[in-house]
């Protein structure tokens, strides 16, 4: 799949913001703790990345009801949905000055479908997918530059893969995260109207 770099100008996927908020200290501390020792700039994006990968668990997979999206609350409560596991990705990367977006997947859950949040980082001259979701059994998403090796592969004609790079998370899944207060209530805006919604926002803003 062919990504597609939505703002013109790269320095704006270097921007900090009140979600990917890079300024604050601990955000800063934990990025330079994790790039000390890295030989390059390949090597110190994998470990940030392995480390909001494994170190910062996926809610629904401990069971966990704490909504966090702010990147500094991610860091601070150590959980977080897929959304905002890549909000913290982002922020630690740009802070370490590498360019990264996000992206977004319509994957199969259940009966329905389900939107998914992943991020895309500009290295080695281009843009590459990486998704710190978190891996389990039956996810194995693994940094890589060659092939992508995501937590979720679009497996049938209905799922996909939307290929816009986006600066900041679209207004519709920022909006959804202000308006509940459980993971649970999250989890039906994200198997509902959220799908439907940002497919529309998404086409719209590609294809216009």
């Amino acid at each position: 799949m062919q990504l597609v770099q939505i703002e013109d100008d790269i320095m704006e996927y270097l921007e900090r913001s009140q979600i990917i908020d890079y300024h604050d200290p601990d955000i800063q501390k934990k990025a330079l703790e994790l790039s000390l020792n890295s030989q390059n700039q390949n090597e110190m994006v994998k470990n940030v990345y392995e480390f909001v990968r494994d170190e910062i668990p996926h809610s629904l997979d401990i069971g966990g009801q704490i909504v966090t999206f702010k990147a500094s609350e991610v860091l601070k409560e150590g959980q977080g949905l897929c959304f905002a596991k890549s909000n913290l990705l982002a922020a630690m990367l740009r802070f370490l000055e590498i360019p990264t977006g996000f992206c977004y997947q319509k994957l199969t859950h259940e009966d329905g479908y389900i939107l998914h949040g992943l991020n895309a980082v500009f290295i080695d001259g281009g843009w590459h997918r990486l998704d710190a979701r978190g891996n389990r059994e039956d996810v194995d998403a693994q940094f890589s530059l060659d092939t992508e090796k995501l937590a979720f592969p679009v497996s049938d004609l209905e799922e996909k893969d939307y290929p816009g790079i986006y600066s900041e998370p679209l207004e519709i899944v920022t909006e959804s995260f202000k308006s509940v207060k459980t993971v649970d209530e999250i989890m039906e805006i994200i198997v509902d109207e959220m799908v439907w919604g940002v497919y529309y926002k998404i086409c719209t803003r590609l294809f216009k």
